[in-house]
């Protein structure tokens, strides 16, 4: 089923539509929430909370918008609104919207060395950066991954987000900043947002 057919479908109330949007997209909302709210038993609250949302309220899709980046949309607010009953309180950003997530370990250093040491170091590196982005904004932290964890250009990050790319480059350079300080390793991170 291609996307104008699944929106079709969607918008008829097709519960095979929505069968197949849920399998197209699941993997995508889980790794999202997983990468905001930082365990797997929150993520997956989130994710059936974003297919119910989704399929209680497909009328606010906008024709001619792209249904994955909707869908991200929603993720990433019921990821908020998540962060925010913890306790965790983001700061106020326009709507956001996260395209893919293809790959949990995609984009850091060395996704599967084949030597065991450098294995355990690379594993070591994506624990020591997935606490450190527990305590950057989740505008900045969403911008950090979209870059580093998916390797999208700024200029794709822009698009997904809404923001400008002078916004991305700043939430990007925060991050950036807030990570190299929270890590102590200057060198990890350039000033660019590039992981050395």
């Amino acid at each position: 089923m291609d996307e104008n057919a699944l929106i079709e479908g969607m918008t008829r109330g097709d519960p095979r539509a929505f069968r197949e949007l849920v399998e197209r997209y699941k993997k995508k909302v889980y790794y999202l929430a997983l990468d905001m709210a930082g365990n797997p038993i929150d993520a997956e609250d989130i994710s059936q909370e974003v297919f119910l949302k989704v399929y209680r309220s497909f009328s606010t899709f906008r024709k001619g918008a792209k249904i994955g980046s909707w869908l991200y949309r929603v993720t990433y607010n019921a990821s908020i609104d998540h962060l925010r009953k913890r306790g965790a309180a983001p700061e106020s950003v326009e709507d956001s919207v996260l395209e893919s997530r293809s790959q949990a370990d995609s984009g850091l250093p060395g996704a599967v060395p084949s030597d065991p040491a450098a294995a355990a170091e690379s594993s070591q590196l994506r624990d020591r950066i997935d606490r450190a982005l527990d305590k950057v904004s989740p505008q900045e932290k969403a911008v950090f991954v979209l870059r580093h964890y998916d390797d999208l250009m700024l200029k794709d990050i822009a698009e997904s987000l809404g923001l400008s790319i002078g916004s991305v480059k700043s939430y990007l350079f925060r991050a950036v900043r807030k990570l190299q300080k929270e890590l102590g390793r200057p060198a990890l991170i350039s000033g660019n947002g590039d992981i050395r």
